[in-house]
């Protein structure tokens, strides 16, 4: 097996800091160099080459001493290095369905969709039983789509945390509202169990969606 040159291990980082801002949020320099195993001096250099290409960008944060902190993340133009479930297409078939159909008619097809995801997801998930089990069933049917997803237990309430990293559909659903208000729909007839509240929302500009789960 041949080796990595030095270009080839500096692009591997680049892109290991690139996954970890879009599934984390804003971080320092100092807890990227931990998750990476590297000098913080090492990730700086790495970070700066990224910002030359206009893929990251920070903001200083103060600190109660010191100076303070950059607190670095992903821009924009960073989305295209991600799934987008080819937005340009998705969005020219919104316009066509819906000046074609009307807009009753377009929430008809995405309704219909819907049900086909809920059969999918519940065959998916089908014989798992407990809460947690069945939210790990669900992100890694969710993250086989593009969705990055993973899940946590808040240790104080118990609840869940149902995370998406990443929504390759932003783009047709920032078009039409209907594609996220059903998706959550979906997610409700998946847990009937628990009470489920969006407490993070892409299109709001958070970096991510959450969804907690708590049991009725």
């Amino acid at each position: 097996m041949s080796k990595l040159s030095t270009s080839q291990k500096a692009q591997r980082s680049k892109r290991r800091i690139q996954d970890i801002l879009k599934q984390n949020g804003p971080q320092d320099a100092a807890y990227l160099a931990a998750e990476l195993g590297v000098t913080a001096m090492a990730v700086r250099q790495h970070l700066y080459d990224l910002s030359d290409e206009k893929l990251v960008t920070y903001e200083e944060v103060p600190r109660p001493k010191g100076r303070p902190a950059k607190l670095w993340r992903l821009t924009e133009e960073a989305n295209r290095l991600f799934p987008d479930a080819h937005a340009d297409l998705s969005l020219s078939l919104l316009d066509n369905m819906k000046a074609i159909f009307g807009e009753e008619g377009l929430n008809q097809i995405i309704a219909k969709r819907s049900e086909e995801q809920f059969e999918s997801y519940k065959r998916g998930m089908e014989g798992i039983t407990s809460l947690e089990k069945r939210l790990d069933a669900f992100a890694k049917l969710r993250s086989d789509e593009g969705y990055m997803a993973a899940i946590h237990q808040d240790e104080d309430s118990n609840d869940y945390f149902f995370v998406e990293n990443h929504c390759p559909i932003c783009a047709a659903a920032s078009q039409c509202s209907n594609l996220c208000a059903n998706e959550f729909d979906v997610i409700q007839k998946l847990f009937p169990n628990c009470n489920i509240s969006r407490e993070e929302h892409i299109l709001n500009k958070s970096h991510r969606c959450a969804y907690r789960l708590t049991l009725k």
